[in-house]
């Protein structure tokens, strides 16, 4: 996997190739990140389950429904009559506590995967280290939380790329098939936010009066 550290037009090569417009939207939204991860292949017919993934696979698809049916709900609550206060504050409100709800599982979550770790993220895929190597083909189960606000997400991917690096781990390149609308717009919300964090620290570090303004 080839990807370059002296241009913001970085090319990355894991993914499979996407018409004209999805390619340059998707090379646009990528971002290095630290999440944590759980990375399990998917059984086929007749093999055998990884029985040490099973204690989180409850937990995230609570998880990752709560955090898509949160989503779903924002543009409801935005349509909202301001005229009919009482409701709109009562929504938001139980919307409030969902969220903290989510938070308080996620971090439950977080403690099993273990350490974030760093990786590179897009729409169309993620590009990580691991010391075990995946084929090109291989269907995996992605349970992954996002920092800082600690949505937890349960995808499914496939390998794209696998390399061997000089350290031993391999560096490893999927993408994400079978992603639900909500689930595309989850991970592009998160990437933005990431983006105009990154940007923020940057002008405040080049800048420290920008701190004070």
């Amino acid at each position: 996997m080839i990807l370059s550290n002296h241009s913001d037009n970085r090319r990355y090569h894991g993914f499979a190739m996407p018409t004209l417009d999805e390619e340059e939207r998707r090379e646009y939204y990528r971002i290095e990140d630290s999440v944590a991860l759980e990375i399990n292949r998917i059984a086929g017919p007749g093999t055998g389950d990884d029985p040490g993934h099973h204690d989180t696979s409850t937990l995230f698809d609570l998880l990752s429904e709560l955090h898509v049916a949160e989503f779903e709900s924002q543009h409801l609550l935005r349509q909202l009559d301001d005229r009919d206060r009482t409701t709109n504050s009562f929504l938001r409100a139980m919307s409030k506590r969902i969220d903290l709800l989510g938070q308080v599982v996620a971090h439950t979550a977080l403690g099993r995967l273990g350490a974030p770790q760093r990786v590179i993220m897009s729409e169309g895929g993620l590009q990580f280290e691991t010391p075990q190597p995946f084929p090109p083909g291989t269907l995996l189960s992605v349970k992954m939380v996002l920092m800082p606000q600690a949505s937890g997400m349960l995808l499914r991917a496939r390998v794209t790329q696998c390399h061997a690096l000089t350290v031993g781990d391999f560096d490893v390149g999927m993408e994400w098939i079978d992603l639900t609308d909500a689930q595309r717009q989850l991970l592009a919300r998160h990437i933005l936010q990431r983006q105009a964090a990154q940007r923020r620290l940057a002008r405040e570090q080049t800048d420290p009066d920008v701190n004070q303004n």
